[in-house]
């Protein structure tokens, strides 16, 4: 495991760590955009067809 780097600006993260960083971005937005689509499938669902048969 690597160290953190501290300068007088703050911690400065390492080139492995800076990638660890976007990997796990990637993958938290990957899962909320599945949450996002699931829930809208699932309310389409539980609304069924009969919601275009409706008056405006």
């Amino acid at each position: 495991m690597t160290t953190l780097e501290t300068t007088e600006t703050g911690i400065r993260l390492t080139d492995e760590q800076k990638k660890r960083r976007s990997q796990r971005n990637w993958a938290i937005g990957l899962a909320l955009g599945a949450l996002v689509a699931l829930f809208y499938a699932v309310t389409i669902v539980k609304l069924g067809p009969g919601i275009l048969n409706r008056p405006l």
